[in-house]
């Protein structure tokens, strides 16, 4: 999976969120930690976000898969690091059902 691609739907889909709530959408860059900088998104949206990127993706994520929040730190992820999250998820899911399919 292309990281590139990755970040690129990411932020089309936190645009399209903050759009549809009618909220604030900062500039978005690599830096940006939604789940601290963008108002109101917040764990109530992080799954349909998830689901959201999984589908611009053609991929599934798992929806008990937080990839805004460090599941062992608590702290809000870049978008560069969701975006690496996303891409080491997809391949171990990808490889499992390679695996499952063998």
């Amino acid at each position: 999976m292309d990281p590139t691609d990755v970040q690129k739907h990411l932020m089309d889909v936190l645009t399209t969120i903050q759009t549809i709530s009618q909220e604030a959408c900062p500039t978005l860059d690599p830096t940006v930690r939604p789940a601290e900088d963008l108002p109101k998104f917040n764990s109530k949206v992080w799954p349909v976000a998830a689901g959201m990127l999984g589908a611009a993706l053609s991929k599934e994520i798992p929806p008990d898969v937080n990839i805004f929040v460090d599941d062992t730190t608590k702290q809000a992820l870049t978008i560069a690091q969701t975006v690496q999250l996303v891409c080491t998820l997809v391949k171990q899911l990808d490889t499992q059902a390679a695996a499952a399919a063998a």
